[in-house]
């Protein structure tokens, strides 16, 4: 439960093995939204029927979380001792060929889209592939379309010319939810300082990744190290753009991974940031195994010698801010 000195809190994506155990973990870490993905590779109706199992969620745990559209709603889950799930999709696969579910989608409470997932997509290309042509036709359409009804432009596993295309193309400023720096952690869902700087002069906002294929020395990385690169960052592109987006995995068999990174496209199997001798999930660093570790960040964040006002920007008023302005339709 959230105390009246904690930040409030907003992690701008999750995927785990939702149960209650996880949800309660929500509530004693004081987090007050959360952005979760509900689609990897399906699609349309197949999202459906996963929105369909998160309406029983709620129904079945409504003391603990419910489903938010808006920004008003974070502030009421904070104020009510709850917590707010916010959809999105880590890949456009949902909306098919078909630019009119964008709208549905958005109507079904989806709020982030990625327009890739490491391969290419009928929209983007992902961070995985060997060359990037940049955001399709189809993809400036979607864009467009994304803007109008309030659904904010994901790039988080896109390559660099899709991104930074999206950056420019985009009437509304984007984001990338979970991810880090490269100069930190040379991994390819990282991102460069060029694409950091245009996503910041842009409005958008970085959601810091707490997954350890993300982190400088993997599972090993130290707290001190992970809030010093947020120092880093802030100094770069502006403390106001940045935030937590922890990519958090809790509970989750391999199998889950597996799919993450295979779906149907492949007969091979593919071991996306992994390996074959690590190809399951990796161990979460021991400063942030779940959602009632965020403290750890934040204490370190002051003794790395961000202040107060600081620290509640980047645990969640940043994000919050980016939600008043991205979730609504194109005025």
């Amino acid at each position: 439960m959230k105390n009246s000195k904690s930040p409030l809190i907003i992690d701008a994506l999750q995927y785990n093995n939702w149960s209650e155990k996880v949800f309660r973990q929500m509530n004693e870490g004081g987090v007050a939204a959360v952005h979760a993905t509900i689609c990897y590779h399906e699609d349309f109706q197949e999202m459906v029927e996963n929105v369909i199992a998160w309406n029983r969620l709620f129904e079945q745990h409504s003391e603990l979380i419910f489903q938010g559209r808006c920004a008003e709603d974070v502030l009421k889950a904070s104020d009510e001792g709850r917590t707010a799930i916010i959809f999105g999709f880590q890949n456009c696969s949902p909306i098919e060929d078909n630019i009119g579910l964008v709208e549905i989608c958005h109507q079904l409470g989806v709020r982030f889209m990625q327009l890739s997932y490491n391969n290419q997509s009928l929209l983007a290309t992902g961070c995985y592939e060997e060359d990037d042509p940049g955001i399709t036709r189809m993809g400036r359409q979607v864009i467009k379309e994304m803007n109008r009804v309030g659904l904010v432009v994901d790039m988080s596993h896109s390559a660099p010319r899709s991104t930074l295309e999206a950056i420019e193309i985009s009437a509304r400023p984007i984001a990338i939810t979970h991810a880090n720096p490269f100069f930190w952690c040379e991994a390819l869902r990282n991102k460069s300082d060029d694409v950091l700087i245009a996503l910041a002069e842009s409005g958008g906002m970085l959601g810091f990744s707490m997954y350890p294929h993300h982190l400088k020395n993997k599972s090993a990385c130290s707290l001190e190290d992970f809030c010093s690169m947020i120092a880093r960052t802030a100094e770069m592109i502006g403390v106001e753009r940045i935030g937590i987006g922890s990519d958090l995995c809790q509970n989750q068999p391999d199998s889950v991974v597996e799919w993450m990174r295979n779906g149907t496209w492949s007969n091979e199997r593919d071991f996306g940031e992994g390996s074959a001798n690590l190809s399951g999930f990796p161990e979460q660093p021991g400063w942030f195994r779940d959602n009632r570790d965020f403290e750890n960040i934040f204490s370190c964040l002051r003794k790395t010698g961000f202040s107060e006002k600081e620290v509640e920007r980047i645990a969640g008023l940043n994000w919050l801010e980016f939600f008043e302005k991205s979730f609504g339709t194109q005025k």
